[in-house]
């Protein structure tokens, strides 16, 4: 028996902090209670649970743009949020889930905002035969989740660019993003503002759950999430839970073809081996053992190259020049 209605909207576009906040609140409701909650993400690819974001996202252009990478504790696939999402969680105890409720809540304020939207069989709310709302959901010791995007005014283009994973020939056993032909709610309503949508959302589940009993609005300055932020921002969060997988990297120079087979485990080089046909040998043992270990970075394998340079003959520092390149131009930076 639901007593209780609540309404938080975080007025933070830190994706640590919301994804805390969304924590935060599940770890707090209590069992006659369901949260309503409103957050918006800023430049930031959203990773699955079970998600690999080195083949989820080209995380070298998101880096060169400022972004992040956030991994949530649902599962699903990846997506990108800016300012023209807006993201809703409904959290509440299991034993209160109602997804066809939750669903006809966000369903009709976009009908009443006049614009016709259906739930698809894949957790997927469309218009006009395109998404506007992907679905995830987690739960845990009793307590439920489910939370979506409502893509307003989404950058369509940067989306296309960034869930395009720059690595090539990588192997994963993670969970895979559904790719969707994507559409905006800006372009289904003359003058509609992403405040409108908000606000007929909350509308929405007043009517659906009944009277709020509360509307909180909450950024870093009235609630301190340090340890909860702490961890969603921490590499190994976001990287070290990433599936095991391999990646091949080559190019062809003067002195030969060099391919890197490269394993990955916990984000971190588990093993290398290099193939080539130069007339170099000793070289590429070299490499192969510095590698070890490394985060799978740009600058942190660039880095330790440099440092260990002294172990190169003279000679053998042109193939020392050579894997620098490819690092440089296949392995991503990570913000």
């Amino acid at each position: 028996m639901i007593a209780k209605r609540k309404v938080v909207v975080s007025e933070s576009y830190n994706p640590y902090f919301n994804l805390s906040l969304e924590e935060h609140l599940f770890n707090n409701v209590s069992k006659d209670e369901i949260i309503l909650y409103l957050w918006r993400n800023e430049n930031t690819v959203v990773i699955g649970r079970n998600q690999n974001p080195w083949k989820e996202c080209n995380l070298e252009l998101l880096s060169k743009l400022n972004g992040k990478v956030a991994r949530r504790l649902s599962g699903g696939g990846a997506v990108y949020h800016d300012l023209g999402n807006l993201n809703f969680t409904f959290i509440t105890y299991e034993e209160n889930e109602d997804l066809n409720k939750q669903l006809s809540v966000i369903i009709k304020a976009l009908n009443d905002l006049d614009i016709e939207a259906t739930f698809s069989g894949r957790n997927d709310i469309l218009v006009n035969g395109k998404k506007i709302s992907g679905n995830a959901f987690y739960t845990d010791e009793g307590r439920y989740y489910h939370h979506g995007t409502l893509l307003y005014d989404i950058d369509v283009e940067k989306v296309t660019q960034i869930l395009t994973p720059s690595t090539h020939k990588l192997t994963s056993k993670g969970i895979d993003s559904v790719k969707s032909r994507i559409t905006n709610l800006k372009n289904h309503r003359e003058g509609l503002t992403i405040n409108d949508i908000k606000e007929s959302v909350v509308r929405s589940y007043e009517k659906h759950y009944g009277h709020i009993s509360n509307v909180g609005y909450v950024d870093e300055k009235n609630l301190n999430l340090n340890n909860f932020v702490k961890r969603y921002s921490s590499d190994e969060w976001i990287y070290g839970n990433s599936p095991s997988f391999n990646v091949v990297i080559d190019k062809v120079f003067d002195e030969g073809k060099i391919e890197l087979n490269i394993s990955l485990e916990d984000g971190k080089i588990t093993h290398c081996k290099i193939y080539t046909d130069s007339l170099f040998t000793k070289e590429f043992d070299i490499t192969e053992n510095i590698l070890k270990n490394l985060k799978f970075n740009k600058y942190d394998i660039l880095k330790a190259l440099e440092e260990n340079e002294y172990l190169f003959s003279p000679k053998g520092k042109a193939i020392l020049d050579r894997i620098k390149e490819i690092i440089r131009e296949n392995v991503p930076s990570v913000t």
